[in-house]
């Protein structure tokens, strides 16, 4: 029973594998079907992705529209070496990244952005009770994008200064940065 179990899920597993390889060649060959097909099956983990690295729903609604409009333009980059979910999330991580630094506007240079409100809420009574997602947003936006793209997405501070255009050591400095915020919020400072 258990091996043909494991025969049927190796089999959906392959079926599916070969459904997505189809619907990707489509796409690249101008299927619009087949690239909305695509859409439908990945863009809610690219609003995610979107979301933690902007912080802001509107932004990342921006930054996932924009991703898809890039996708359609790099869809022939892919070579079918890895996953294509792998590869999305890349393509996303870069188009957001690049999105959030067209974004800012004279205001954001003109003032430190880390004088929002946001950084001025009390930080949670029972940290039993605390939203990580909520205490992630709230960071400061280049803290944020190296938390989230180092703690939650796993990418190396190498690659995320690459990514940001910034030092090494800057990256682990805004990743300190970031978790000792955190700590402050969820009232674990001594820790």
């Amino acid at each position: 029973m258990e091996r043909t179990l494991a025969k049927v899920t190796n089999l959906t597993s392959d079926d599916e594998s070969q459904r997505e390889a189809a619907v990707i060649l489509a796409a690249k060959q101008g299927d619009k079907v087949a690239y909305k097909t695509l859409y439908h099956n990945h863009v809610g983990r690219v609003y995610a992705l979107c979301f933690r690295l902007t912080g802001d729903r509107g932004l990342a609604e921006d930054a996932t529209q924009e991703v898809f409009i890039q996708l359609w333009s790099k869809l022939d980059r892919f070579d079918g070496q890895s996953q294509f979910s792998t590869w999305l999330h890349s393509v996303s991580a870069n188009v957001t990244v690049s999105y959030l630094r067209k974004q800012r506007n004279w205001v954001q240079r003109m003032f430190n952005i880390e004088t929002s409100p946001a950084m001025e809420m009390p930080a949670e009574a029972d940290s039993s009770q605390v939203d990580l997602e909520a205490l992630v947003v709230r960071l400061p936006q280049r803290a944020r994008m190296v938390f989230v793209l180092h703690a939650i997405e796993g990418y190396r501070h190498e690659d995320i200064a690459q990514m940001l255009d910034m030092a090494v050591g800057t990256s682990k400095a805004q990743f300190h940065r970031a978790k000792q915020l955190l700590k402050t919020w969820m009232g674990c400072e001594d820790e």
